[in-house]
């Protein structure tokens, strides 16, 4: 009797062990409409981004012929876009980290935006310059916040597959810069361009904030709300909550390892060692 009894527990305990699997298994393989609006709110702006890198070309002619640049003017016009992005490539990180994922794309759309409008209106070289160089800095945060964001809101199993739409999008802005910038004028195309910027401003308003840099600024509740958001609300998220919380508290403790390890003795040594060394080759 005993030993029905105990194999009657153990299957139960086992039967209860995948039903629970299952279910954290289900939780985190969902797909839900919140998860999947915010992916695509945050691919805009990586549209935007394709469709700045892609403009340069199919606009040239008409760019050169209405407005009377040289060649070597245009030339600027096209590549002090990467002048833009490695501005704000510099300051992307900070910004998504100290205002948060959603407003550092706000703030990207702004400047996009802007730069978008001051082409498609400009009279001369000067706002053409300054309307590009505004995107490239618009792009430089973009390049950065929207990759971070959607995998830090999509489940850990369909992480890739979330995260590949980033580059899927700017290959598609790409190719309808290159598509519709022959059939269209150059004005039109910019106004084309700026559509996505105002479509991922708009769109802000009704996804979450990442939960992880929720977590990481200390908003416990703001942060459980959001996951649940995205994960749906019959998800159970009490697992994947504690997993995200250690990892962050993990994370930060290493930093601050890492940080109080270039002030030990050795360290400094080798610094100055390394440094002597550069300036004795030089």
């Amino acid at each position: 009797m005993e030993e029905t009894g105990l194999e009657e527990s153990l299957i139960i305990q086992q039967q209860e062990s995948i039903k629970n699997g299952s279910s954290r298994d289900m939780s985190k393989s969902s797909i839900t409409a919140v998860l999947v609006l915010s992916a695509f709110v945050a691919v805009c702006g990586s549209f935007c981004y394709g469709c700045a890198v892609g403009y340069s070309s199919p606009a040239e002619s008409g760019i050169l012929k209405d407005l009377g640049l040289s060649v070597a003017d245009y030339s600027v016009f096209g590549s002090i876009l990467t002048v833009g992005g490695m501005i704000g490539a510099v300051f992307s990180g900070k910004i998504a980290d100290i205002f948060g994922r959603r407003r550092a794309m706000w703030f990207s759309d702004i400047f996009c935006t802007f730069g978008w409008f001051a082409i498609a209106f400009t009279k001369n070289s000067l706002w053409l310059d300054l309307g590009r160089v505004s995107i490239g800095f618009g792009v430089g945060i973009i390049s950065y916040v929207v990759p971070v964001y959607i995998a830090e809101i999509a489940p850990k199993d369909l992480r890739g597959v979330f995260t590949s739409s980033n580059q899927l999008m700017i290959t598609c802005g790409f190719s309808l810069a290159f598509f519709i910038g022959n059939v269209i004028s150059w004005r039109s195309l910019a106004l084309v361009g700026a559509v996505p910027c105002l479509l991922q401003f708009i769109g802000l308003f009704f996804i979450p904030e990442s939960p992880r840099w929720l977590i990481k600024m200390g908003r416990e509740k703001e942060f459980e709300n959001a996951l649940q958001r995205v994960r749906g609300k019959q998800a159970d998220i009490s697992e994947e909550a504690a997993e995200i919380r250690d990892y962050m508290e993990a994370s930060q403790n290493s930093q601050r390892v890492e940080f109080l390890t270039c002030f030990r003795g050795d360290m400094r040594i080798h610094s100055l060692l390394e440094l002597a060394l550069c300036c004795y080759n030089n």
